[in-house]
Order: structure tokens, then sequence, then C-alpha cells
């Protein structure tokens, strides 16, 4: 909090007029001092506020969704947006793909004989599979073409069963069977062959 009345001269410190008057205006200091540490804040991406990151957006024609990103997310693609400038190496890009999806969760290689670039990643997050393609798209040369590999360890547990419903016909050359009224086929008891 600021405290005016200790800038004043010791003369004044004792009249009650200056006392209620540096008492109001206390207030107001705290706000202008909490606006300029906002306003410097609001100058790096890492500690920016929301409508600073919305600004950041903007400029960067980012379309957040931000009911399914969450701040440190846009953070980290500002960032990744601001950083991504050429010269473009695999490690470079596999230094990208470290800061976004986290280390070890995406591996890049490159197959330089077929002209192949190809990310092996473990995503969950649809923001971070759009970052991650936007990435790819501006650093990777136009000579390479990119193949997205998932590698997301689940198993499936698949069960086979048979089942046999045997039909017995109803139609024969004869008076017997009447068409419309009498159905061509009816259906027996189903039986689990497996």
């Amino acid at each position: 909090m600021a405290e005016l009345i200790k800038y004043l001269p010791q003369q004044y410190r004792d009249i009650l007029e200056f006392q209620k008057l540096t008492a109001a205006e206390d207030p107001e200091f705290d706000r202008l001092h909490k606006a300029v540490e906002q306003a410097l804040d609001d100058k790096f991406v890492l500690t920016a506020s929301e409508s600073s990151i919305r600004r950041w957006e903007a400029q960067l024609t980012i379309r957040a969704d931000t009911s399914a990103e969450t701040l440190e997310f846009r953070r980290k693609r500002i960032i990744n947006r601001l950083s991504t400038k050429p010269p473009f190496t695999e490690r470079y890009l596999q230094e990208r793909l470290d800061y976004l999806l986290g280390p070890g969760k995406a591996i890049v290689s490159i197959d330089v004989q077929a002209a192949i670039l190809k990310i092996t990643a473990k995503l969950t997050d649809a923001p971070l599979f759009k970052e991650l393609a936007y990435t790819i798209r501006n650093v990777k040369p136009a000579n390479l073409v990119y193949l997205q590999e998932t590698a997301l360890g689940d198993t499936i547990l698949i069960e086979e069963q048979l089942f046999k419903t045997p039909l017995s016909r109803r139609t024969r050359l004869s008076t017997t069977w009447k068409l419309g009224s009498t159905p061509f086929a009816t259906r027996n008891q189903e039986v689990q062959v497996k």
C-alpha cells in the first residue's frame, strides 16, 4: 500500500487535511502501481494477462477456442508462432515439438532418399494436434512429404462369437401355400455355433 504521507515534509504530516488527502490518494496510487506492473507483465507472453493474450492472438491471426484451450497452452502457442523463423533443421523441429508436446512425446525422422519427413507423436489433445500441424506446415521444406504416425499404446480385445438362425422355407409348388397370407419362410430359434 502506498503511504504518500511519508513523502511529505515533516511539518505537513501532522496537519489533518494533508493526512486525509494522502489517505484518499493512497488507493489511487495503489491501482496505478498495479496497472504499471500489469502493463510491464503484458509485454512478455509468459506473464501476459488474458486481454494481452487476445491481442497477441489477433496480431498472429490465431483463432483461440477459450472453452477448450487453457491460458497456458495459448501462451505456448504464441511463443511457438513467434519462434518459428528460418533456418530450419531436424534438431530445431525436434526442439519445437519437445517444447509444444513435452520431451519424448514426438520423434522426428527424415528419409532423405525418399524425401519423407516422418513424425511419430503421442497426441490425444486436438488443439495440440492443430498446433503441431501448423508448426510442421511452416517449418518443413517444400521438397519433403509429411507423414504423421501416431504412437498411442492402446489395446483392443476382440472376441468372436457365431450364431446361426435356421429358416424354414414355406414356399412349395402346391396349393397349400397362399401368396400374401403365408410368409415365405419362418425363423427358427437362434443357436450359438461358436
